[in-house]
């Protein structure tokens, strides 16, 4: 069985966004691959985080993954910074890569762009990205579009470190997420709903309650025009609300664009309030009987201990091959 590996950084809530563009992707892909899921803490830090607020995440993350359909049983889940040994090879990768692959990425460019002090950390994370996908020998790593060059850097640090010391990596594929589900934020459907934006109005979180997930579709921005059709370059408003009542009920969009052609807006994000309150609130019923139950320590103990001895036996191979020890 191919082996595919995923995570969601715990720097921010969760929101609908990382539901249907991450989540539930994975929830499908379980029973087809051998999947290791892990929460990346260790890449949080790029930017400083409160100590307390992100051990609680972590939990968190934990804890909706399996509210949201992560089988234990199918997937080895824990956490990144329980495992040294990602730091461990990180550094060998790290001096297996060249400044002009690091500054070619396209995400440091543009958040550093933003930033007055920004981190070494914040340039050398997709290295440490590269090592958590080489350690496990994964096959596919599910990424959208804006992860895929950091594969690609993963690929190519795995390829120069093989042929310089013989065949010790297998060269991961990015596993593209589908692009028609892309979620968008209601209040400016031109930009991705993310966990880290400061106007968290357009923002879904998977912890909102009810009263607060239909305000926030119910005031989603739309347009003029009074139609109900999907095109997003003259409609993200409106395609936006479409994608998510088509995602959450796993129907295409032009299915549901014919269900709705006939509606008014209001009617429309109606029907979208009520699928959203459905999904979240079963998923929020699970989270609260989960959450500060010996269950997570139980998995993520046994996902320590696996992936620990996984990388262990890796780390030891590449030590070997580049001459370090006794």
């Amino acid at each position: 069985m191919k082996k595919i590996l995923t995570g969601l950084q715990p720097s921010g809530e969760l929101t609908l966004g990382s539901l249907i563009g991450g989540i539930s992707q994975t929830v499908k892909l379980q029973n087809e691959y051998e999947s290791y899921i892990f929460v990346p803490d260790m890449h949080a830090i790029t930017v400083r985080q409160d100590p307390k607020l992100l051990r609680e995440r972590i939990r968190k993350n934990v804890a909706l993954y399996l509210a949201a359909g992560i089988d234990p049983s199918k997937n080895i889940i824990y956490i990144q910074s329980e495992n040294l040994y990602h730091a461990n090879l990180s550094w060998v990768l790290e001096c297996t890569t060249y400044m002009g692959e690091a500054s070619r990425m396209t995400q440091f460019k543009e958040k550093s762009s933003k930033k007055d002090n920004v981190t070494v950390g914040l340039f050398t994370y997709p290295i440490l990205m590269a090592s958590d996908i080489l350690l496990y020998d994964a096959d596919y790593v599910p990424v959208g579009g804006d992860q895929k060059q950091h594969v690609e850097l993963a690929r190519d640090i795995a390829e120069r470190f093989n042929k310089t010391y013989g065949d010790t990596f297998k060269i991961p594929e990015p596993l593209i997420r589908d692009v028609g589900f892309r979620i968008m934020d209601l209040q400016n459907p031109s930009s991705k709903m993310s966990k880290s934006s400061e106007n968290t109005k357009g923002i879904i979180f998977l912890l909102d309650d009810e009263k607060t997930i239909r305000k926030k579709i119910m005031s989603a921005v739309t347009d003029s025009e009074g139609k109900v059709y999907y095109d997003t370059k003259n409609k993200p408003g409106i395609s936006n609300l479409l994608s998510i009542y088509a995602a959450l009920n796993d129907i295409s969009v032009e299915k549901a664009e014919e269900q709705f052609k006939d509606y008014n807006y209001g009617n429309l994000k109606k029907e979208v309030s009520d699928t959203v309150v459905r999904v979240l609130l079963d998923i929020q019923d699970k989270y609260n009987k989960l959450i500060n139950s010996s269950e997570i320590d139980e998995i993520l103990d046994r996902g320590r201990e696996v992936t620990n001895e996984i990388a262990k036996k890796k780390v030891e191979e590449v030590f070997d091959k580049i001459g370090f020890g006794r």
